[in-house]
């Protein structure tokens, strides 16, 4: 509780900070449920002492500051925010006011989610989406509509003609901002603290070809300007859902208090398994006709409120670090917390990501921290409290050895791999990979069959697959006689198989089909005999994968020269080259073909041309259809030589 106007001062002057870092920055210092009870104290403090509040307070405007790089809009009508209330008793709190006003208790309560994401006004004209703009400050916001034009779930179009705001949130689903993170930890890129922020910063992003690419959707919550006449606010919004927008997961009009309750109760519920993050429950009175009536504070309407959840984040002490090895031999850290209890669930793990994370973020064992957790989202460190550090924290360091096998690891930064085939930690991955349909296709050696024979202990490294015999596997469940033989001979077709597919079975990290083909076709089946250098003159061949080639066969060595004893895989046949007006050239295609892509990509490779995606001073031909986009332009721009397709057609037939 603040006590003094000193102590308000400094509480508005950290809800400023903080405010500053949540909205502007997207990187929160703090987790909401701090942020909200300082808010609510400071609130509190401005409603006993009304001459003393700051003009510059967090409590005196309804949103964010507008960011520079976009146009300003200002909205046709202002967006306002929405009264928090946290618990049954704010609730009912609420309600008594809303009573007091109308002097009645003749009224219903819609209710519908409140989606974590960034808030979003849409203006329809004529039925055409003419402008998207971001809150703002509620009057003033950010032009993002070529931004909004790349969300599929925003109709570009609508059926109903009058001039109309439609509100509402853009949120990413859960599984897409997991997605997300790690490939911006794969780049080398800062992680988004969480969904929310991942969809504000997705929708400002100055480039619509970056938030094209991100898998942003749109919620509905409300109007702002319109014409239309509803006399319930639950059947407008029927309306607007009608006209093409995503719908929510439950909303229902009630009309008593218990009812409200108890849909609060199945929000909570649903909370987790819902695929977006939610953070409350919207609760506003239905009758249009008494909105007027209830009018607005400065800052929000007193006809609607947001019945918010309990924190998903809470704060906690990182006890200790292990090292775990997935099947793919990739070490992942993953810090052993003080147990804490988040919404009904104790969490005393968290996903560390990996060791560049760890080195960014400066995590340490010891280190307090903020971790956030929601549904089927694993519990992940989203802050480290560095100014609570004590000076006995400790680094957590790189591993240079396998914690399941102890052999050596490869470290390209984001990613450390064990590369020993042996290593249990990945034996039966190794094994289901290299009978994988684009390796050596061993029929009836699937993750079934090689999880059965790695758990009784038939095989424990890949080349024991070799060694194995009908009357082993008939003491298998479910292994009859007839299936142990096919299995066996699937085994034996392996021998004499092309050398690529035994180069691409191998699993090395970052050599699938076609860099497999590439190493045979300049080194054949001895390939694992060349120095590290000469993988480098390969075409496509970078040093990521040049020093994975030379760690794998450093560790693997003896194990590639016992497969290739058992296989005896063939070199490729050298290929007489045909000349044709496309040998030796840089060829990249656009637009719309007559043919799929795919077909004339392989036939020009064939052809002797290198088909690449990206046009440069060294391309020789972009080939362009129909509608031919950006790679036409900047060919033309940097005067390199266009081909229609049919022109293409006539080389090809000379």
């Amino acid at each position: 509780m603040i006590k003094n106007h000193e102590e308000y001062k400094k509480a508005v002057d950290t809800l400023k900070k903080w405010a500053y870092y949540y909205y502007v920055l997207d990187n929160p210092l703090v987790t909401d449920e701090e942020y909200d009870k300082l808010y609510k104290q400071v609130e509190e403090y401005e409603k006993n002492h009304p001459d003393e509040t700051d003009p510059s307070s967090p409590t005196q405007r309804v949103g964010d500051v507008v960011l520079e790089g976009f146009e300003k809009a200002r909205h046709l009508s202002r967006m306002w925010s929405m009264e928090d209330v946290f618990n049954e008793n704010d609730f009912l709190d609420w309600v008594a006011r809303v009573k007091r006003i109308l002097g009645h208790s003749d009224f219903s309560y819609y209710v519908e989610p409140k989606f974590d994401g960034a808030s979003l006004n849409l203006v329809y004209e004529n039925g055409r989406l003419i402008r998207a703009e971001t809150r703002g400050d509620g009057e003033i916001g950010e032009d993002v509509t070529l931004n909004a034009k790349t969300i599929n779930s925003i109709p570009l179009e609508i059926k109903e003609k009058s001039l109309i705001e439609i509100r509402g949130e853009v949120v990413i689903k859960k599984k897409d901002f997991e997605k997300l993170n790690e490939e911006r930890i794969k780049n080398g890129e800062p992680t988004f603290a969480n969904p929310r922020n991942a969809a504000a910063g997705s929708l400002r992003q100055l480039d619509p070809k970056i938030t094209a690419k991100r898998p942003l959707m749109f919620y509905p919550w409300g109007v702002g300007v319109n014409s239309l006449n509803f006399e319930k606010y639950s059947e407008l919004m029927t309306y607007i859902y009608s006209l093409g927008f995503k719908e929510p997961p439950l909303r229902a009009v009630c009309r008593d208090i218990e009812c409200v309750e108890k849909k609060y109760e199945e929000f909570v519920k649903l909370r987790d398994s819902f695929e977006v993050m939610l953070d409350g429950m919207v609760v506003k009175i239905d009758e249009i006709k008494y909105h007027d009536i209830l009018g607005y504070t400065q800052k929000y309407p007193r006809w609607m409120v947001a019945y918010k959840f309990p924190a998903v984040e809470k704060e906690t002490i990182i006890e200790d670090v292990v090292v775990q090895v997935g099947r793919t031999g990739v070490l992942t850290p993953v810090a052993v917390l003080k147990p804490v209890e988040i919404g009904g669930v104790i969490v005393e793990r968290a996903t560390l990501h990996n060791f560049d994370e760890i080195e960014r973020m400066d995590i340490r064992i010891g280190d307090h921290v903020i971790i956030i957790r929601s549904g089927d989202v694993i519990p992940k460190i989203t802050k480290v409290l560095t100014w609570k550090r004590t000076g006995n924290e400790k680094p957590i360091p790189r591993p240079t050895r396998c914690p399941v096998c102890g052999a050596e690891v490869l470290d390209e930064g984001a990613i450390i791999k064990c590369q020993n085939l042996s290593c249990p930690a990945r034996v039966v991955n190794t094994i289901i990979y290299f009978a994988s349909k684009n390796c050596l296709d061993i029929e009836g050696l699937g993750e079934s069959v090689a999880k059965l024979l790695y758990e009784h202990g038939l095989v424990k490294d890949i080349t024991d697959i070799f060694k194995l015999r009908v009357e082993d596997l008939e003491k298998l469940p479910l292994f009859a006689k007839k299936k142990a033989e096919n299995l066996i001979n699937a085994i034996k077709k392996v021998k004499g198989a092309p050398c690529w597919r035994f180069v691409n079975a191998l699993g090395i990290e970052h050599i699938g089909e076609v860099a497999s083909k590439k190493i045979c076709e300049k080194f054949g089946v001895e390939f694992y005999k060349h120095d590290p250098e000469e993988f480098e003159q390969i075409e496509g061949f970078g040093p990521e994968m040049v020093k994975s080639i030379a760690e794998y066969i450093r560790v693997n060595r003896d194990k590639i020269e016992k497969l290739i004893e058992l296989i005896e895989p063939k070199n490729p046949e050298k290929k007489e080259i045909k000349q044709t007006p496309f040998t030796g050239k840089t060829v990249v295609l656009t637009g719309t073909m007559s043919k799929p892509r795919s077909e004339i990509k392989k036939m020009l490779e064939d052809m002797g041309a290198k088909v690449t995606n990206s046009v440069s001073k060294k391309t020789d031909y972009v080939i362009y259809g129909e509608d031919a986009g950006s790679k036409y332009d900047k060919a033309k721009k940097l005067g390199v030589e266009l081909l229609k397709e049919e022109d293409m057609w006539k080389m090809v037939q000379n």
